[in-house]
């Protein structure tokens, strides 16, 4: 029996992947329903290991460009790609970002209103990266809920966790050396005369903005990144400039209607990559920082090679599915 605390974004990819293997997992999260208190709620959801290059360590890509497989057979995955866009006083930033990532195509204004006809006329060049794709946080969690335990996972919701579990997988309350708080603040917007198909993103001189499609006119708007641990909703400057360098991208999100603001705390190591560390006879996934259901999928694969080494290099295409 394999016991994991935390039913947040790795402790139910971890309990996935250890079920798959074969395991018995029984799954404990303090909260009374799944994504209540998980930072994921407050994601992007894109699924864009190449845009990442720019500045991630290039084993995020790697570990990344798997991510758009798995999280298909588990929720609704779009995959229109990311189209990177910038002011033309800043096409320098363009410039860089293209020199950092890879698997990109470089595209004109013609192209850029064939890809969004809303931004016809609106940006001169851009970056298209086909490959990428991105999903509904909050869905995707009851997705891959609903997949586990159809799967045989015991949950149990509102419920701490023992003492001593196998697994802990809860994020920025664990007690780790080293692990630190990156604060991400983000707003959801109803912007009826907005017709954006895919995640854009905003190269700004001081916030640059991603803009993720979620279905009816529902976009998901974020940007930010602050070294604190501030637990209080958005402060008035950070929505300020994020909704000022929003109407740069699209004016009509000037007429949208905020839906809902919020602000999490993502759990990061030094080096921005998440890590596995035994302490006291338990395992800890930790500092998935940014990188949540991009990297989600490889590191509970890895979790699983440390807690059953025995199946390390075992074919498990023939998966327990209940």
């Amino acid at each position: 029996m394999i016991t994991i605390a935390g039913a947040g974004l790795a402790g139910l990819a971890c309990a996935h992947e250890l079920a798959q293997r074969g395991a018995e997992v029984t799954v404990y999260e303090n909260s009374a329903r799944i994504g209540e208190s998980s930072v994921s709620r407050y994601a992007g959801g894109m699924l864009a290991p190449w845009c990442e290059a720019e500045s991630a360590e290039a084993e995020v890509i790697t570990l990344g460009s798997r991510a758009l497989d798995w999280w298909a057979q588990i929720t609704p995955v779009v995959r229109r790609g990311t189209l990177v866009v910038a002011p033309t006083r800043d096409r320098a930033d363009l410039t860089r970002f293209a020199k950092r990532t890879k698997a990109h195509e470089v595209v004109d204004e013609a192209q850029i209103a064939a890809l969004e006809p809303d931004l016809a006329g609106r940006f001169r060049t851009g970056l298209h990266f086909a490959q990428e794709g991105h999903l509904d946080p909050r869905k995707a969690l009851k997705d891959l809920t609903s997949r586990v335990e159809k799967m045989g996972v015991i949950l149990h919701l509102g419920t701490p966790a023992p003492e001593r579990v196998t697994l802990d997988c809860t994020g920025i309350k664990a007690q780790l050396s080293g692990l630190r708080p990156v604060r991400g603040e983000m707003a959801i917007l109803h912007a009826p005369g907005v017709g954006i198909s895919r995640t854009l993103r905003l190269l700004h001189p001081r916030i640059p903005i991603y803009l993720v499609p979620r279905g009816d006119h529902h976009f998901m708007l974020g940007a930010t990144m602050v070294e604190s641990s501030a637990t209080c909703p958005p402060t008035l400057r950070a929505l300020s400039e994020l909704m000022n360098a929003a109407y740069t991208l699209h004016p009509g999100l000037a007429e949208a209607s905020v839906v809902e603001v919020g602000a999490g705390l993502r759990p990061a190591f030094a080096n921005n990559f998440p890590q596995l560390v035994w302490q006291d006879g338990t395992l800890f996934l930790n500092g998935l920082y940014r990188h949540g259901f991009l990297l989600a999928p490889a590191m509970a694969a890895r979790a699983a090679d440390a807690l059953m080494p025995e199946t390390r290099n075992a074919d498990h295409r023939e998966r327990r599915t209940a």
